[in-house]
Protein backbone atom coordinates (compact mmCIF):
# COMPACT_ATOMS: atom_id res chain seq x y z
CA UNK A 1 0.00 0.00 0.00
CA UNK A 2 1.17 3.49 -0.84
CA UNK A 3 -0.23 6.57 0.87
CA UNK A 4 1.63 9.40 -0.77
CA UNK A 5 0.57 11.50 -3.77
CA UNK A 6 5.64 13.85 -9.09
CA UNK A 7 9.75 17.51 -12.35
CA UNK A 8 9.61 16.75 -15.90
CA UNK A 9 12.38 18.00 -18.17
CA UNK A 10 10.12 20.78 -19.30
CA UNK A 11 9.39 23.03 -16.35
CA UNK A 12 5.83 23.67 -17.45
CA UNK A 13 4.28 20.95 -15.37
CA UNK A 14 0.73 21.31 -16.60
CA UNK A 15 -1.81 19.00 -18.15
CA UNK A 16 -2.30 19.46 -21.87
CA UNK A 17 -5.94 20.29 -21.27
CA UNK A 18 -8.33 21.25 -24.02
CA UNK A 19 -6.00 20.65 -26.98
CA UNK A 20 -7.54 18.18 -29.34
CA UNK A 21 -5.54 16.60 -32.14
CA UNK A 22 -7.73 15.35 -34.95
CA UNK A 23 -8.14 11.58 -34.73
CA UNK A 24 -7.72 11.37 -30.94
CA UNK A 25 -10.45 10.66 -28.40
CA UNK A 26 -11.94 13.93 -27.13
CA UNK A 27 -12.75 14.75 -23.51
CA UNK A 28 -15.82 16.83 -22.60
CA UNK A 29 -13.57 19.88 -22.35
CA UNK A 30 -12.03 19.17 -25.72
CA UNK A 31 -15.44 19.04 -27.36
CA UNK A 32 -15.46 22.83 -27.03
CA UNK A 33 -12.35 23.12 -29.17
CA UNK A 34 -12.92 23.65 -32.86
CA UNK A 35 -11.58 20.70 -34.84
CA UNK A 36 -10.81 21.15 -38.51
CA UNK A 37 -10.34 17.98 -40.51
CA UNK A 38 -8.07 18.49 -43.48
CA UNK A 39 -5.53 16.78 -45.65
CA UNK A 40 -4.04 20.11 -46.67
CA UNK A 41 -0.70 19.62 -44.92
CA UNK A 42 2.57 21.09 -46.06
CA UNK A 43 5.50 18.79 -46.75
CA UNK A 44 6.77 17.20 -43.52
CA UNK A 45 4.05 18.93 -41.46
CA UNK A 46 3.13 16.66 -38.54
CA UNK A 47 0.50 18.83 -36.87
CA UNK A 48 -0.95 22.32 -36.90
CA UNK A 49 -2.54 24.34 -34.09
CA UNK A 50 -4.10 27.51 -35.43
CA UNK A 51 -1.17 29.30 -37.13
CA UNK A 52 1.50 27.24 -35.38
CA UNK A 53 2.94 24.26 -37.23
CA UNK A 54 5.28 21.41 -36.30
CA UNK A 55 7.38 19.51 -38.84
CA UNK A 56 9.14 16.16 -38.97
CA UNK A 57 12.64 17.60 -38.25
CA UNK A 58 11.31 19.29 -35.10
CA UNK A 59 9.86 16.00 -33.92
CA UNK A 60 13.10 14.19 -34.70
CA UNK A 61 15.10 16.52 -32.45
CA UNK A 62 12.91 15.61 -29.49
CA UNK A 63 12.76 11.94 -30.42
CA UNK A 64 16.54 11.79 -30.84
CA UNK A 65 17.07 13.19 -27.35
CA UNK A 66 14.75 10.68 -25.69
CA UNK A 67 16.00 7.80 -27.82
CA UNK A 68 19.58 8.39 -26.71
CA UNK A 69 18.57 8.66 -23.07
CA UNK A 70 16.64 5.39 -23.00
CA UNK A 71 19.03 3.37 -25.14
CA UNK A 72 22.01 4.40 -23.01
CA UNK A 73 20.31 2.74 -20.03
CA UNK A 74 18.20 -0.08 -21.48
CA UNK A 75 19.68 -0.80 -24.92
CA UNK A 76 17.93 -0.71 -28.31
CA UNK A 77 15.74 -3.71 -27.49
CA UNK A 78 13.70 -1.51 -25.13
CA UNK A 79 11.53 -0.37 -28.05
CA UNK A 80 10.26 -3.89 -28.68
CA UNK A 81 9.06 -4.63 -25.15
CA UNK A 82 5.31 -4.95 -24.63
CA UNK A 83 4.08 -2.84 -21.72
CA UNK A 84 0.64 -4.31 -21.35
CA UNK A 85 -0.83 -3.71 -24.79
CA UNK A 86 1.38 -0.82 -25.84
CA UNK A 87 5.08 -0.17 -26.36
CA UNK A 88 7.43 2.33 -24.78
CA UNK A 89 7.82 3.90 -28.21
CA UNK A 90 4.09 4.61 -28.37
CA UNK A 91 4.08 6.10 -24.91
CA UNK A 92 7.09 8.34 -25.52
CA UNK A 93 5.77 9.47 -28.89
CA UNK A 94 2.56 10.58 -27.19
CA UNK A 95 4.61 12.46 -24.60
CA UNK A 96 6.66 14.21 -27.29
CA UNK A 97 3.54 15.11 -29.28
CA UNK A 98 1.92 16.61 -26.18
CA UNK A 99 5.06 18.52 -25.22
CA UNK A 100 5.57 20.08 -28.63
CA UNK A 101 1.87 20.87 -28.95
CA UNK A 102 2.02 22.63 -25.61
CA UNK A 103 5.03 24.70 -26.62
CA UNK A 104 3.26 25.76 -29.82
CA UNK A 105 0.16 26.76 -27.86
CA UNK A 106 2.22 28.79 -25.41
CA UNK A 107 3.83 30.65 -28.28
CA UNK A 108 0.33 31.58 -29.41
CA UNK A 109 -0.46 32.64 -25.87
CA UNK A 110 2.71 34.76 -25.76
CA UNK A 111 1.11 37.21 -28.17
CA UNK A 112 -1.62 37.94 -25.61
CA UNK A 113 0.98 38.84 -23.00
CA UNK A 114 3.41 40.66 -25.27
CA UNK A 115 6.13 38.15 -24.41
CA UNK A 116 9.16 38.34 -26.67
CA UNK A 117 12.86 37.62 -26.37
CA UNK A 118 15.48 40.28 -25.78
CA UNK A 119 18.53 40.78 -27.99
CA UNK A 120 20.64 39.15 -25.30
CA UNK A 121 18.35 36.11 -25.14
CA UNK A 122 18.36 35.77 -28.93
CA UNK A 123 22.16 35.90 -28.88
CA UNK A 124 22.21 33.06 -26.33
CA UNK A 125 19.84 31.05 -28.49
CA UNK A 126 22.17 31.40 -31.47
CA UNK A 127 25.06 30.14 -29.35
CA UNK A 128 23.02 27.23 -28.00
CA UNK A 129 21.89 26.21 -31.49
CA UNK A 130 25.45 26.37 -32.84
CA UNK A 131 26.71 24.24 -29.94
CA UNK A 132 23.95 21.64 -30.28
CA UNK A 133 24.49 21.34 -34.03
CA UNK A 134 28.28 21.07 -33.59
CA UNK A 135 27.81 17.99 -31.40
CA UNK A 136 25.75 16.11 -33.99
CA UNK A 137 27.35 13.74 -36.44
CA UNK A 138 26.94 14.63 -40.14
CA UNK A 139 24.77 11.56 -40.62
CA UNK A 140 22.46 12.63 -37.79
CA UNK A 141 21.99 16.11 -39.21
CA UNK A 142 21.04 14.57 -42.53
CA UNK A 143 18.75 11.94 -40.96
CA UNK A 144 16.87 14.49 -38.88
CA UNK A 145 16.80 17.08 -41.66
CA UNK A 146 17.68 19.93 -39.31
CA UNK A 147 19.40 23.22 -39.98
CA UNK A 148 20.91 25.77 -37.65
CA UNK A 149 17.96 28.08 -38.32
CA UNK A 150 15.52 25.35 -37.32
CA UNK A 151 17.36 24.59 -34.08
CA UNK A 152 17.34 28.31 -33.29
CA UNK A 153 13.58 28.33 -33.87
CA UNK A 154 13.08 25.37 -31.50
CA UNK A 155 15.15 27.01 -28.77
CA UNK A 156 13.36 30.31 -29.34
CA UNK A 157 9.92 28.73 -28.97
CA UNK A 158 11.06 26.81 -25.89
CA UNK A 159 12.42 29.99 -24.28
CA UNK A 160 9.25 31.93 -25.05
CA UNK A 161 7.11 29.17 -23.52
CA UNK A 162 9.12 29.37 -20.31
CA UNK A 163 8.79 33.17 -20.27
CA UNK A 164 5.02 32.89 -20.73
CA UNK A 165 4.82 30.56 -17.74
CA UNK A 166 6.90 32.97 -15.67
CA UNK A 167 4.77 35.94 -16.72
CA UNK A 168 1.48 34.25 -15.82
CA UNK A 169 2.75 32.99 -12.45
CA UNK A 170 4.84 36.02 -11.42
CA UNK A 171 2.39 37.15 -8.73
CA UNK A 172 2.36 33.84 -6.85
CA UNK A 173 3.78 34.46 -3.37
CA UNK A 174 6.93 32.34 -2.97
CA UNK A 175 6.89 32.70 0.83
CA UNK A 176 5.49 29.60 2.54
CA UNK A 177 5.46 29.33 6.34
CA UNK A 178 7.11 26.46 8.19
CA UNK A 179 3.74 25.51 9.65
CA UNK A 180 2.04 25.25 6.27
CA UNK A 181 4.86 23.23 4.73
CA UNK A 182 5.77 21.25 7.84
CA UNK A 183 6.70 17.64 7.17
CA UNK A 184 6.70 15.08 9.93
CA UNK A 185 8.07 11.55 10.23
CA UNK A 186 6.03 8.71 11.68
CA UNK A 187 6.27 4.94 12.01
CA UNK A 188 3.12 2.87 12.11
CA UNK A 189 1.60 -0.58 12.37
CA UNK A 190 -1.23 -1.33 9.95
CA UNK A 191 -3.69 -4.18 10.13
CA UNK A 192 -5.57 -4.16 6.83
CA UNK A 193 -9.32 -4.33 6.35
CA UNK A 194 -9.17 -5.21 2.68
CA UNK A 195 -7.57 -7.65 0.24
CA UNK A 196 -6.70 -7.46 -3.45
CA UNK A 197 -8.40 -9.45 -6.18
CA UNK A 198 -6.72 -10.93 -9.24
CA UNK A 199 -6.85 -7.55 -11.00
CA UNK A 200 -5.24 -5.77 -8.06
CA UNK A 201 -8.52 -4.08 -7.06
CA UNK A 202 -9.39 -3.53 -3.41
CA UNK A 203 -11.96 -5.85 -1.91
CA UNK A 204 -13.33 -4.76 1.47
CA UNK A 205 -13.31 -7.29 4.29
CA UNK A 206 -16.59 -8.65 5.54
CA UNK A 207 -17.82 -7.37 8.90
CA UNK A 208 -16.54 -10.57 10.53
CA UNK A 209 -13.10 -10.10 8.99
CA UNK A 210 -13.03 -6.48 10.14
CA UNK A 211 -13.86 -7.57 13.66
CA UNK A 212 -10.95 -10.02 13.57
CA UNK A 213 -8.64 -7.26 12.29
CA UNK A 214 -9.80 -4.93 15.06
CA UNK A 215 -9.18 -7.66 17.63
CA UNK A 216 -5.61 -8.04 16.36
CA UNK A 217 -4.88 -4.30 16.54
CA UNK A 218 -6.26 -4.19 20.12
CA UNK A 219 -3.92 -7.04 21.08
CA UNK A 220 -0.99 -5.11 19.59
CA UNK A 221 -2.07 -2.00 21.49
CA UNK A 222 -2.08 -4.01 24.69
CA UNK A 223 1.49 -5.22 24.02
CA UNK A 224 2.58 -1.59 23.55
CA UNK A 225 0.96 -0.56 26.82
CA UNK A 226 2.73 -3.45 28.54
CA UNK A 227 6.06 -1.98 27.44
CA UNK A 228 6.95 -4.11 24.44
CA UNK A 229 9.30 -2.48 21.91
CA UNK A 230 7.35 -0.62 19.21
CA UNK A 231 9.94 -1.25 16.48
CA UNK A 232 9.85 -4.99 17.16
CA UNK A 233 6.07 -4.98 16.96
CA UNK A 234 6.27 -3.12 13.66
CA UNK A 235 8.55 -5.81 12.26
CA UNK A 236 6.23 -8.55 13.42
CA UNK A 237 2.78 -7.22 12.64
CA UNK A 238 2.83 -4.34 10.15
CA UNK A 239 0.97 -5.13 6.91
CA UNK A 240 1.97 -1.97 5.07
CA UNK A 241 4.78 -2.36 2.54
CA UNK A 242 6.64 0.36 4.42
CA UNK A 243 6.62 1.36 8.03
CA UNK A 244 8.01 4.92 7.98
CA UNK A 245 6.19 7.79 6.29
CA UNK A 246 7.47 11.36 5.89
CA UNK A 247 4.70 13.69 4.76
CA UNK A 248 3.04 17.08 4.92
CA UNK A 249 -0.56 18.20 5.15
CA UNK A 250 -2.97 17.11 2.45
CA UNK A 251 -1.12 14.02 1.25
CA UNK A 252 -2.37 11.24 3.56
CA UNK A 253 -5.80 9.92 4.58
CA UNK A 254 -7.48 12.55 6.74
CA UNK A 255 -7.74 10.40 9.86
CA UNK A 256 -4.10 9.29 9.62
CA UNK A 257 -2.90 12.87 9.05
CA UNK A 258 -4.86 14.37 11.93
CA UNK A 259 -3.70 11.73 14.40
CA UNK A 260 -0.08 12.05 13.28
CA UNK A 261 0.07 15.85 13.44
CA UNK A 262 -1.38 15.79 16.96
CA UNK A 263 1.45 13.63 18.31
CA UNK A 264 4.60 14.83 20.03
CA UNK A 265 7.96 13.24 19.28
CA UNK A 266 8.02 9.60 20.50
CA UNK A 267 4.33 9.72 21.39
CA UNK A 268 2.16 6.79 20.27
CA UNK A 269 -1.42 7.16 19.12
CA UNK A 270 -4.47 5.15 19.92
CA UNK A 271 -6.12 3.02 17.25
CA UNK A 272 -6.76 5.03 14.08
CA UNK A 273 -9.14 3.75 11.40
CA UNK A 274 -8.74 4.68 7.72
CA UNK A 275 -9.96 3.21 4.45
CA UNK A 276 -6.90 0.92 4.57
CA UNK A 277 -7.47 -0.53 8.00
CA UNK A 278 -6.44 0.03 11.62
CA UNK A 279 -3.25 1.89 12.50
CA UNK A 280 -1.16 2.60 15.56
CA UNK A 281 1.19 5.49 14.89
CA UNK A 282 4.40 6.62 16.59
CA UNK A 283 5.81 10.07 15.88
CA UNK A 284 9.51 10.01 15.04
CA UNK A 285 9.88 13.74 14.43
CA UNK A 286 7.36 16.61 14.53
CA UNK A 287 9.48 18.69 12.18
CA UNK A 288 11.84 17.62 9.40
CA UNK A 289 13.74 20.70 8.17
CA UNK A 290 15.04 19.23 4.90
CA UNK A 291 11.68 17.71 3.96
CA UNK A 292 9.83 20.89 4.97
CA UNK A 293 12.08 23.06 2.79
CA UNK A 294 11.52 20.70 -0.14
CA UNK A 295 7.79 20.81 0.50
CA UNK A 296 7.84 24.62 0.33
CA UNK A 297 9.23 24.39 -3.18
CA UNK A 298 6.59 21.83 -4.09
CA UNK A 299 3.75 23.98 -2.72
CA UNK A 300 4.91 27.03 -4.69
CA UNK A 301 5.17 24.94 -7.87
CA UNK A 302 1.68 23.54 -7.34
CA UNK A 303 0.23 27.03 -6.88
CA UNK A 304 1.98 28.27 -10.00
CA UNK A 305 0.66 25.33 -11.99
CA UNK A 306 -2.87 25.95 -10.74
CA UNK A 307 -2.66 29.63 -11.71
CA UNK A 308 -1.21 28.79 -15.10
CA UNK A 309 -3.80 26.10 -15.80
CA UNK A 310 -6.66 28.52 -15.26
CA UNK A 311 -5.30 30.75 -18.03
CA UNK A 312 -4.12 27.93 -20.28
CA UNK A 313 -7.31 25.85 -20.25
CA UNK A 314 -9.45 28.89 -21.04
CA UNK A 315 -7.12 29.90 -23.88
CA UNK A 316 -7.15 26.54 -25.66
CA UNK A 317 -10.95 26.32 -25.83
CA UNK A 318 -11.03 28.32 -29.04
CA UNK A 319 -8.10 26.64 -30.76
CA UNK A 320 -8.33 24.14 -33.57
CA UNK A 321 -5.74 21.52 -34.39
CA UNK A 322 -4.93 18.86 -36.95
CA UNK A 323 -2.68 15.83 -36.86
CA UNK A 324 -1.18 14.32 -40.00
CA UNK A 325 -1.87 10.82 -38.74
CA UNK A 326 -0.19 8.98 -41.60
CA UNK A 327 3.05 10.92 -41.22
CA UNK A 328 2.95 10.74 -37.42
CA UNK A 329 2.49 6.98 -37.43
CA UNK A 330 5.43 6.59 -39.83
CA UNK A 331 7.88 8.22 -37.40
CA UNK A 332 9.74 5.72 -35.24
CA UNK A 333 12.81 5.68 -33.07
CA UNK A 334 14.22 3.14 -35.48
CA UNK A 335 14.51 5.93 -38.06
CA UNK A 336 17.61 7.21 -36.26
CA UNK A 337 19.66 4.14 -35.27
CA UNK A 338 22.88 6.09 -34.66
CA UNK A 339 21.34 8.83 -32.54
CA UNK A 340 23.68 10.99 -30.51
CA UNK A 341 23.86 11.26 -26.75
CA UNK A 342 23.59 15.05 -27.16
CA UNK A 343 20.65 16.27 -25.13
CA UNK A 344 18.73 19.15 -26.69
CA UNK A 345 17.59 20.38 -23.28
CA UNK A 346 20.97 20.05 -21.57
CA UNK A 347 22.48 22.40 -24.12
CA UNK A 348 19.64 24.86 -23.57
CA UNK A 349 20.11 24.73 -19.80
CA UNK A 350 23.76 25.75 -20.08
CA UNK A 351 22.66 29.09 -21.52
CA UNK A 352 19.37 29.73 -19.69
Amino acid sequence: MRFGKKRCMFLLLVILAGISIAGCTKTQEEEKTEIVLTTDFKENEVFRINTESCTTPEMMVYMSTLQAQYESVFGREIWEKDLGGFTLEQQLKDTILARLAQIKVMNLLAKNYGVTLSEEENALIEKAAAEYLSKLKPGEISAMGVTEEMIEMLYREYAIANKVYSEITKDINPEISDDEARNISVKHILIKTYSLDEKGEKVEYTERQKEDAHKRIREIQKKIRNGEDFDSLVEEYNEDDKSVHIFGKGTMPKEFEEASFNLDTDQISGIVETEYGYHIIKCISTFDRDETDQNKVKIVEERKNEAFNQVYVEFVKGLYSNLNRKLWDSLTFEDNPDCTSTNFFDVYNTYF
